[in-house]
């Protein structure tokens, strides 16, 4: 089967091709591919070999190598990274939000500064469900001083989740109430899509962030969504990562994981309270 794909390919993709391009994957994004992940780096790649008018992935290679390759390995991170995202996706954990929020709103004592990071953002529904969130469990939301970190490796995707604009199908599931409340009713340039309201965007701000890399926010963060994420990271980069990020929250703080991820036999810094929900421990 493999001989036949080799054979069906537009470009030939060595074993040497692939282990050095995963090799540089695991440098620049700290992200371990397992060998099931051939064809897609194959296919993802293809594109730049085509757009960049190379012969082979030899070629690629070299050019990823030079000094001249230094905007293409941002175009290669870019491509060679995965962005699944849909909002309000896990929902139990913005129920978990709103009910921690609204525990705020109840108690006079509660401090009015609220910060949440959004990890790996993607095209922003992960941010914006939570902007949503806010404004809808705190009725005095715009009197708070709340704003929202959202970050990925990916600039590509960080620059759609900026325009806030989505396409019809973006947001089928969401109730009409929502749509009607937070989105506006987009009409420009070709075809219908909804944009979200200005209110709800100026809570975010996007930024590039490399998780395998030093973490430039001081915190304390109350809330960090860090999900589907970590499962392409080997363990001791999934250790480094939390030890990171364990100083920037306090005892009580929230993290939330993705449904297939854990902190089993990574790090003993958050104690499970919920389905992939975690509060920062005292202990540590």
């Amino acid at each position: 089967m493999l001989a036949d794909t080799a054979r069906l390919r537009e470009f030939e993709f060595t074993d040497a091709d692939f282990n050095s391009l995963r090799r540089l994957v695991r440098e620049v994004a700290g992200i371990a591919l397992a060998d099931c992940k051939r064809e897609m780096i194959y296919s993802r790649l293809a594109r730049r070999l085509r757009l960049l008018g190379l012969p082979s992935f030899a070629a690629y290679r070299e050019l990823l190598d030079s000094e001249a390759g230094r905007t293409e390995l941002r175009e290669f991170t870019n491509a060679v990274t995965t962005n699944l995202t849909a909002f309000f996706r896990e929902r139990h954990h913005f129920d978990y939000l709103r009910d921690w929020l609204a525990s705020l709103r109840d108690d006079p004592k509660a401090p009015r500064r609220i910060r949440i990071w959004c990890a790996a953002v993607s095209t922003g529904e992960e941010a914006y469900s939570a902007a949503i969130t806010v404004a809808e469990a705190l009725p005095d939301w715009q009197r708070r001083d709340i704003r929202i970190l959202a970050t990925d490796l990916d600039t590509n995707v960080l620059r759609t989740a900026e325009t806030g604009l989505y396409a019809p199908d973006r947001v089928a599931h969401l109730p009409r109430a929502t749509l009607e409340t937070h989105f506006i009713r987009d009409r420009r340039g070709s075809g219908l899509r909804y944009l979200v309201k200005p209110e709800i965007s100026r809570m975010i701000s996007f930024r590039p962030l490399n998780l395998t890399r030093p973490l430039p926010m001081k915190g304390p963060l109350d809330v960090i969504f860090c999900r589907n994420v970590i499962i392409y990271f080997d363990k001791e980069t999934q250790r480094q990562l939390f030890q990171r990020m364990a100083p920037l929250q306090r005892p009580g703080d929230l993290l939330f994981l993705g449904h297939s991820e854990g902190l089993f036999k990574v790090s003993s810094s958050w104690a499970l309270v919920g389905r992939t929900v975690y509060r920062r421990s005292e202990s540590c």
